[in-house]
């Protein structure tokens, strides 16, 4: 399991976990897409922010391995700010391929590539 140096473990103040310790016997969390309601909490939507501008601070548009990146935290972004970069993803392998959509990603959060990254 590639573990992503630098990348942020979770955001402070909070429970918001970003990335995992150690590999499960069972096998990686499952990423699914979950759906954002616009009623979440604040620290919900903070927390939303916060992994999103770390995974284009950390990787940009490039492909990236998922390695130690929490899957519940990707599934909030699932097929649509992350997408899979390869065709034969496996959702449940720590070797997966994932990459930003930039473009979704902007239009998404723009207050993140305010000073930032343009499209």
């Amino acid at each position: 399991m590639e573990k992503h140096r630098g990348f942020p473990g979770r955001l402070a103040g909070t429970d918001a976990q970003f990335t995992i310790r150690r590999a499960s016997k069972d096998g990686a969390t499952k990423i699914i897409r979950r759906e954002r309601y616009a009623d979440r909490r604040s620290p919900d939507r903070r927390a939303d922010e916060a992994f999103l501008q770390a995974l284009v601070q950390h990787f940009g548009a490039e492909p990236f391995e998922r390695g130690n990146l929490d899957g519940g935290r990707l599934s909030w972004f699932f097929e649509r700010e992350v997408v899979p970069a390869q065709e034969d993803f496996d959702p449940e392998s720590y070797v997966a391929l994932l990459r930003v959509d930039m473009l979704k990603a902007q239009a998404t959060f723009p207050q993140i590539f305010a000073e930032g990254w343009s499209a």
